[in-house]
C-alpha cells in the first residue's frame, strides 16, 4: 500500500506547488502592468486615460464628444490649473473610476496645461499624493494627438 500511497502524495505534492507558483505567476504580472496613456471611444466620446491598459487601474480620465471646447476630468489627480472648475453644484454624478458620487469637473482643451499635453508630452496634475508631472512616451503621442483632433482642437 505504501507502494502506491508514496507516489500519489508525491504528486498531489508537485500538483499543488505547480498551482501555487502559476497562482503567484499570475498575481506579478498583474502588478507588474505598466501605466500608460491610453485612449478608447465609446460611442461619440473619446476617453484619454492614464492607467493601466484593459483594466480600472486609472489616475486621470479625461473625456470630449467632438466640437466641444472642453474635457471632462476623472480621477485621483487633476490637472495642475487654475482654470479647473466644478461642472455642477451639486456631486450628483457617478465617478466611472471609483463608482462612488464625484465631482465633475471640466476643463477647457485649449488651457495651458492640456496645451503643454499636446504640444510637449506632458501634464502637470494635483492629487493627494502631491503635484508631479505624467508624460507621453513617442508612440502615446500619436493617441494625445488623436484625442484633441478628435474633440475638434487640432490647434491645441
Amino acid at each position: 500500500m505504501f507502494k502506491f500511497a508514496i507516489p500519489a502524495v508525491a504528486a498531489l505534492g508537485l500538483i499543488t506547488v505547480a498551482a501555487q507558483s502559476e497562482a503567484i505567476h499570475a498575481d506579478v504580472e498583474g502588478a507588474a502592468a505598466p501605466m500608460g496613456w491610453h485612449l478608447t471611444h465609446e460611442g461619440s466620446m473619446a476617453k484619454l486615460a492614464y492607467g493601466v491598459a484593459n483594466s480600472d487601474q486609472l489616475a486621470l480620465m479625461m473625456t470630449c464628444e467632438p466640437g466641444q471646447a472642453q474635457a471632462i476630468v476623472y480621477g485621483d489627480v487633476q490637472p495642475a490649473s487654475p482654470r479647473l472648475h466644478k461642472a455642477s453644484i451639486t456631486s450628483a454624478v457617478i465617478d466611472p473610476l471609483s463608482g462612488d458620487l464625484a465631482e465633475e469637473t471640466r476643463i477647457s482643451l485649449r488651457d495651458p496645461a492640456l496645451q503643454k499635453l499636446a504640444r510637449r508630452g506632458a501634464l502637470e496634475v494635483e492629487g493627494d499624493a502631491g503635484h508631479f508631472e505624467l508624460t507621453v512616451d513617442p508612440d502615446e503621442r500619436r493617441l494625445v494627438s488623436e484625442f484633441f483632433a478628435y474633440c475638434g482642437t487640432e490647434a491645441a
